[in-house]
């Protein structure tokens, strides 16, 4: 029996690499898209999970950015974001522990980002959304560990993707961003799907947190 993959935020380019990674390695994977399955709506969440017979790992990749200086931020783009991010972790992951604990065992990977560690300008929102991502992580973690059911947030880097197109294409910007990464360049999507692919065949991690770029997270 295929193992089996649901990957919330389907239509993105890091949910595809994804989905062609785990399908190339023998899985069935779910990757539905927002019209066939908006993170923040509980019904839609419950009815595609709860459809499935099995599942034995769950992606949130769902996400997006609406970013602006905390004082011509709306509140509209705070919550929208925590919404997508941090409501839809919450929903999809309960859905998914229902599955995951009749089977006892499962999997579930949150797609975090560094910007839950370094809070950067014009990121209230969705450093905020991703800081909680981590917290929610653990916890599901401390308290399914015992059912075999791990939990772990990968933090992949500024992956070149529809959703940094716009903040990549400027020259200055793309050039103050590879300045901060030791190594001078960004991780690809193609990379963090290996990753996650490698992560999941690593049975006794959990409760952990991975960031697969190079910038240097300082000690506090």
């Amino acid at each position: 029996m295929k193992p089996v993959a649901l990957i919330s935020g389907g239509a993105g380019d890091l949910a595809q690499a994804i989905r062609m990674e785990l399908e190339a390695q023998g899985w069935q994977v779910h990757a539905p898209r927002h019209a066939q399955m908006d993170v923040t709506d509980k019904s839609q969440v419950q009815s595609v999970i709860g459809g499935l017979k099995r599942l034995d790992l769950l992606i949130h990749n769902a996400g997006f950015l609406r970013d602006a200086p905390m004082l011509r931020m709306t509140e509209e783009d705070f919550d929208a974001v925590l919404r997508v991010h941090l409501r839809g972790a919450f929903l999809c992951a309960q859905a998914a522990l229902r599955l995951m604990v009749r089977q006892r065992q499962g999997h579930i990977v949150m797609i975090g980002s560094f910007s839950a560690l370094s809070g950067p300008f014009g990121q209230a929102n969705y450093a905020a959304a991703k800081a909680g991502i981590i917290g929610l992580t653990q916890s599901l973690a401390a308290e399914y560990g015992p059912r075999s059911i791990r939990a772990n947030c990968v933090l992949p880097g500024i992956l070149e993707t529809k959703m940094t197109r716009n903040l990549l294409d400027d020259a200055v910007q793309y050039q103050r961003i590879l300045s901060a990464h030791t190594l001078g360049r960004l991780n690809t999507v193609q990379d963090t799907a290996r990753f996650i692919a490698f992560l999941h065949g690593m049975g006794n991690v959990s409760g952990q947190v991975f960031q697969l770029d190079s910038r240097v997270s300082r000690w506090s």
